[in-house]
C-alpha cells in the first residue's frame, strides 16, 4: 500500500478527472476535486459523475465552498472554482497543503477552439499559470498535467515520439497545450519542482465526453441519426481506454520515475491506431445496428492520424495498456445504454 497523499485533482467532474478521483480514493489517498462545471457540454453528466463520488449536486453548484463526499467522507472533497481565480485558488492550496497536483481542468475540444478562442486562453493559459504559481508558493513537489496528442499537428514522423519538434500546432487548443509544456519547463527550471506533462491520445470509455467520437457515434447510431465521417473516413486514431489511461496517470502521480530530471513529458496512448471506418464497424457490431454515414471533407484543425510511441512511459513507469478497442467499445456501450436507459 502506497503512503496516503493529499492530492488535488482539477477537472474532477470531467471524464478523466472523475475516474482518477475514484481510483485514488480506492488507493486510500485524500482527494480534493476542483471543477468549474462549465456548460461546454451537458452539465447533468458532470453532476452525475460527481454524484458517483458522493458529491451532491446542491453542494457542488455553489462556488468556492468545500463539500464532503457522502460516500467517502473527508477522503473525497470538492470545490467549484475557476482555475484562473487568483484569490480562491491560492487559498485552497494554503488550506490543504497538497503533496501532489494533477491538473486535468482545461477547455477541451479542437473544433470549439475555432469558435470560442477566449475560453482556451482563460482556462488553459491563465488557469495553468495560476496552478504553477500556487505549486511554486505552496511547496508542491510534483505537478502532473494534461497535455495532448494534438501538439503533434500533422506530423509525418510516425509513431509520434516525445523528442520530435512540435512547433506547428494546427488548432488553438493544440497551441495552448504546447504552451503549457513550455510554461511547466520554465517553472521546473526556475523553482525546482517536478512537472510531468502527459500527452493524452484519444481517450474513450464509460462516462466519456459527449463531444468525442465514441459518444457521438453511439448516440447517433442508437437514435437512427446520421453520423458525420470526416475526411471520407481516411483518419486513424490511437483510441485509448480510460482504465489504461488512469493506471498510467496514477503511476506518474504517486510513484517515482526512473528519470530523475524535474521536467518530463510522456505520450500516454494505446500504441495501436485504428482506422475510423474500422472503429465504426466494431461499434456497429456491438450495437447490432448499421450506421447511416455522411462522408464529409477534412475539418479545419483536425489531424489525419494519431499514433503514440509509449516506450518512454513504459520504461519509466512500467506503463502497459491492456484493453483492446473491441472490448473497450463494449464497456462504453454497456454504460451508455444503462445511463440513458436505452
Amino acid at each position: 500500500m502506497t503512503q496516503s497523499k493529499q492530492i488535488l485533482v482539477t477537472g474532477a467532474a470531467g471524464f478523466i478527472g472523475y475516474h482518477l478521483c475514484e481510483a485514488l480514493i480506492k488507493q486510500g489517498h485524500h482527494v480534493i476535486g476542483l471543477d468549474n462545471i462549465n456548460d461546454y457540454y451537458d452539465v447533468n453528466l458532470k453532476y452525475a459523475r460527481l454524484q458517483e463520488l458522493g458529491i451532491q449536486k446542491e453542494a457542488a453548484t455553489v462556488f468556492a465552498e468545500i463539500s464532503e463526499s457522502t460516500l467517502h467522507g473527508p477522503n473525497m472533497q470538492f470545490i467549484r472554482l475557476n482555475l484562473e481565480d487568483r484569490e480562491a485558488l491560492p487559498k485552497l492550496f494554503k488550506t490543504f497543503n497538497f503533496d501532489m497536483v494533477c491538473n486535468l481542468a482545461a477547455q477541451g475540444g479542437v473544433r470549439y477552439s475555432i469558435e470560442n478562442p477566449e475560453a482556451y486562453i482563460d482556462s488553459n493559459i491563465n488557469g495553468f499559470l495560476n496552478i504553477l504559481e500556487c505549486c511554486r508558493h505552496h511547496n508542491v513537489k510534483r505537478l502532473v498535467y494534461a497535455s495532448s496528442s494534438s501538439v503533434y499537428g500533422n506530423s509525418d514522423d510516425i509513431p509520434f515520439k516525445e523528442t520530435v519538434n512540435v512547433d506547428a500546432p494546427i488548432s488553438l487548443y493544440a497551441a495552448t497545450k504546447k504552451s503549457n509544456e513550455l510554461m511547466a519547463h520554465t517553472y521546473s527550471h526556475l523553482y525546482n519542482f517536478e512537472t510531468i506533462g502527459l500527452r493524452f491520445f484519444t481517450v474513450y470509455g464509460p462516462w466519456g465526453r459527449p463531444d468525442m467520437a465514441m459518444f457521438l457515434f453511439t448516440d447517433a447510431i442508437i437514435n437512427n441519426k446520421t453520423i458525420k465521417v470526416f475526411n471520407e473516413g481516411n483518419l486513424s486514431r490511437d483510441f485509448t481506454f480510460i482504465d489504461d489511461i488512469i493506471s498510467g496517470v496514477i503511476n506518474t502521480l504517486v510513484k517515482d520515475s526512473k528519470d530523475t530530471s524535474l521536467y518530463k513529458l510522456y505520450n500516454i496512448g494505446n500504441g495501436k491506431p485504428v482506422q475510423l471506418l474500422d472503429f465504426i464497424e466494431s461499434l456497429e457490431k456491438v450495437l447490432d445496428i448499421t450506421a447511416i454515414k455522411t462522408m464529409l471533407p477534412m475539418q479545419a484543425g483536425d489531424v489525419h492520424q494519431t499514433f503514440a510511441d509509449t516506450s518512454r512511459l513504459e520504461h519509466d513507469y512500467n506503463y502497459k495498456p491492456q484493453i483492446a478497442v473491441d472490448k473497450g467499445i463494449k464497456a462504453f456501450v454497456l454504460w451508455y445504454k444503462g445511463f440513458y436507459n436505452k
